[in-house]
């Protein structure tokens, strides 16, 4: 646990998966066939105490998704790459944009089309649903699942190792 501790303090970026990750995976649709999504709040609330330790954040999915946009913008996601196929060049261009290294980002993955991103970023993080493959390429697998706190853990993980997580506990509790 102590190389993830180390490797959590250089994070400046947290990139995330959606289905399975920000998502529990599932896609409902209406009679319509509107699609609809469920995001777990509790992973919004982190995201946004992440951000204001000045962690910025960024999604690329492989599916292009109003719902997604919706969320990306309610929560003020700096950086949302959606309809991706593949992942590497994306990242790439995340890079560049975001002025970080890859050794400077987090990633958090469910799937094989993330292994790409995830080899390559300084913590690569997988949810316990993930297939072994992808567990195995994962420095961290959270104890939650997707769509059910997760991603909270993992901002929790990263402000508790950068030593932001007490002050803001306290401002909750002031």
């Amino acid at each position: 646990m102590q190389a993830i501790t180390e490797q959590a303090r250089k994070i400046k970026l947290l990139i995330m998966d959606v289905d399975g990750v920000l998502t529990d995976g599932r896609i409902y649709y209406n009679a319509q066939g509107e699609e609809s999504k469920s995001f777990y709040v509790q992973d919004g609330l982190g995201l946004k105490l992440l951000q204001s330790t000045g962690v910025r954040l960024a999604i690329i999915s492989g599916r292009a998704d109003r719902c997604v946009e919706h969320r990306a913008r309610a929560l003020g996601i700096d950086f949302y790459f959606g309809g991706i196929h593949n992942k590497q060049e994306a990242l790439a261009q995340l890079l560049e944009q975001a002025g970080v290294t890859a050794e400077q980002c987090a990633f958090i993955g469910d799937d094989l089309i993330d292994l790409p991103v995830l080899r390559r970023v300084g913590l690569a993080v997988a949810v316990p649903a993930a297939p072994t493959l992808v567990r195995q390429h994962a420095h961290y697998v959270t104890g939650f699942p997707g769509g059910q706190g997760a991603v909270r853990e993992l901002a929790e993980l990263i402000m508790q190792a950068q030593g932001n997580f007490d002050a803001i506990v306290a401002r909750y509790l002031a």
